[in-house]
């Protein structure tokens, strides 16, 4: 389940009482929109899709996929194509060794997606045994498929320079500044990482 409106709302307005740029930013911009994807192994697939390519070209390779293994598909569908068919749909040779893996591992229960670790490092190491999903797509996962509060994507580049926003920063902080600047906001950092991307793309600021 994804962070509600409340939850949003709640977690940056407990940031804000104690952070005087945070507060002056939200007067300007309002509250972002939750942003909400659906849990199970096919955001994470479309994740790998996506991968160094237009979100165009990016959905035109799923709806191929879809075409090509039908809208319900299962990990066995996909696993049970070879090369020259997912080949067809758009997927390289690389990403059909990342999709191959993610639907490998939860085929064999290694990954569940019904019962992920509750505790969010487990969760992340778990994500990241699948070829070609990294720290920020699992942690990307964890906050907007699952909801979890306190996710804090530090290596993104928009909620770094994002942050830099809300700070004053002269530079945009590295992913360690980043997450250091983060600490005293737990437990609440998901919803300071939606603003962050809200503040990051509001031309009022």
């Amino acid at each position: 389940m994804s962070l509600t409106s409340e939850q949003v709302r709640d977690g940056i307005d407990i940031v804000a009482a104690h952070v005087p740029g945070i507060a002056s930013a939200l007067d300007r911009v309002g509250y972002p929109e939750p942003r909400v994807r659906s849990t199970g192994y096919k955001t994470l697939l479309r994740t790998i899709v996506g991968q160094q390519v237009s979100v165009a070209a990016a959905a035109s390779v799923w709806n191929k996929l879809e075409a090509e293994l039908g809208e319900e598909f299962t990990p066995q569908c996909l696993l049970s194509r070879d090369f020259d068919a997912l080949r067809a749909c758009g997927l390289s040779r690389q990403k059909q060794g990342y999709a191959r893996s993610l639907c490998e591992l939860v085929e064999a229960g290694a990954v569940n997606f019904d019962n992920l670790p509750a505790d969010d490092e487990e969760a992340i190491g778990e994500l990241t045994q699948i070829k070609g999903i990294g720290r920020w797509s699992a942690e990307i996962y964890l906050l907007f498929a699952e909801g979890r509060a306190d996710i804090w994507p530090a290596g993104d580049l928009a909620v770094q320079a994002g942050i830099g926003q809300l700070l004053g920063l002269a530079e945009r902080p590295s992913e360690k500044e980043t997450r250091t600047l983060a600490e005293d906001w737990r437990p609440h950092r998901g919803a300071m990482a939606v603003f962050t991307w809200h503040v990051y793309n509001n031309p009022a600021l």
